[in-house]
C-alpha cells in the first residue's frame, strides 16, 4: 500500500484529501503544521507528499527544497495562489506537479496516481547501457546520478528523466508539447511551462554557461534540441 503524507494547515482540505485518497486505497498521513510534516517527510517511509505552499512556521518552498536533498520521491505542491512566479519558484525547487486550489478530489486521485505509476516505472526499469559519456558529462543510468568533470551534481528525478531522454536522442529536435507527452505522460492534467522550468534547472547545473548552452540548444519555434 502506497503512503502519502499531506501536509495541510486547513484540517477540513487535508481531511477531504485523505478521505478520498484512502477510498482508493492508499495510506494516508496529515501534518498541520510544516515543522510537522517536514520531520514526517524525512523519518518517515513516505512515497508521495502533498504539500501545501502557505504553511505556519516552515513554508511549502522551504520543504520541498529540504525533501529534494534527502529523497527522490514525487511531490505535488498545492496552493490557493495563482501567480506563475510561484509554480515555476516551486517546479524549480523540485516539485514535480502543482495544483491550484479550489480542485476536485477526482484531479487529485488522478494525479497522484499518475505520478506514483511513473515514478514506479522508473526505477523498476532496467537499463540497457549503464553509462552515458557525452564531452564531460556522465549519466550512470543504473544508479541515476550525472557526473560534470567527475563531479557529481544532484538531479531530481524529473530533471535526470529530462537529461537522459535527450541524451538518448542527439541532434533530434523536440518541441515542448513533445517533451511534455513523452517525460510527463499526462498532458491534460499538467502544465506545459514544467518543460521550459525542468529545462532551465539542467542547464544552470550541467552548463558552464547556462545562457550559451553547450548541451541542451533552444532552436527558436521548434523547440529544444541535445548536441551529441
Amino acid at each position: 500500500m502506497k503512503r502519502i503524507l499531506i501536509i495541510e494547515d486547513d484540517k477540513s482540505i487535508a481531511e477531504l484529501e485523505r478521505d478520498y485518497l484512502e477510498i482508493d486505497g492508499f495510506s494516508v498521513e496529515i501534518a498541520l503544521t510544516g515543522d510537522d510534516g517536514l520531520k514526517k517527510a524525512l523519518r518517515e517511509k513516505v512515497d508521495l507528499v502533498l504539500l501545501d505552499l502557505m504553511l505556519p512556521g516552515v513554508d511549502g518552498f522551504q520543504i520541498c527544497k529540504a525533501i529534494r536533498t534527502e529523497k527522490d520521491i514525487p511531490i505535488l505542491m498545492v496552493s490557493a495562489k495563482k501567480e506563475d512566479i510561484d509554480k515555476i519558484r516551486g517546479l524549480g525547487l523540485g516539485a514535480d506537479d502543482y495544483i491550484v486550489k479550489p480542485f476536485s478530489p477526482s484531479e487529485l486521485v488522478a494525479r497522484v496516481k499518475a505520478h506514483l505509476s511513473r515514478y514506479q516505472r522508473l526505477i523498476g526499469k532496467e537499463p540497457q547501457n549503464d553509462n552515458i559519456l557525452i564531452r564531460g558529462l556522465r549519466i550512470d543510468q543504473a544508479s541515476r546520478r550525472v557526473y560534470v568533470n567527475n563531479h557529481e551534481v544532484v538531479f531530481t528525478t524529473k530533471e535526470f528523466d529530462v537529461l537522459t531522454f535527450f541524451s538518448m536522442h542527439p541532434n533530434h529536435v523536440f518541441s515542448k508539447e513533445q517533451l511534455f507527452e513523452k517525460l510527463w505522460g499526462f498532458d491534460s492534467l499538467g502544465d506545459i511551462s514544467t518543460v521550459t522550468v525542468h529545462i532551465r534547472k539542467i542547464r544552470e547545473k550541467i552548463e558552464t554557461d547556462p545562457s550559451n548552452p553547450q548541451y541542451i540548444e533552444t532552436v527558436w519555434g521548434a523547440g529544444y534540441r541535445f548536441k551529441g
